[in-house]
């Protein structure tokens, strides 16, 4: 699953992955929280900066769901600070500051779901 509120960076992401893994989009965390109460991914790919309700609200809800507590989380942001990239890493299983390549980003999918599979 991807969340962001940038159209562009849902295309880029579907258009670059979909031979590989069935992809479900959301705009909004509110969007996203509306999907989960039907469906589960295998991981999710988080914006950090959405209106309304940040990447950080709906991760907090989204680990208070005992259902989706285990469901990997990659976030994905334009914040390149450093307490973004630190909180995003701690909390989340890896984080990916764009511009990226679509490469690195299946890399990093690649990786947490062959660790998931393994544990």
């Amino acid at each position: 699953m991807v969340v962001d509120d940038d159209p562009d960076i849902i295309y880029s992401i579907r258009e670059g992955l979909y031979t590989e893994y069935e992809i479900l989009c959301a705009e909004s965390g509110k969007q996203c929280l509306k999907i989960l109460e039907t469906e589960i991914p295998d991981i999710i790919l988080l914006d950090i900066m959405m209106p309304y309700m940040s990447g950080w609200e709906t991760f907090d809800r989204i680990r208070k769901n005992t259902s989706l507590r285990n469901v990997p989380v990659v976030f994905i942001t334009a914040r390149t600070d450093k307490n973004a990239k630190e909180s995003g890493s701690f909390l989340g299983d890896d984080y990916l500051e764009k511009p990226f390549a679509i490469n690195d980003l299946k890399s990093i999918i690649d990786k947490i779901l062959r660790n998931k599979k393994t544990n």
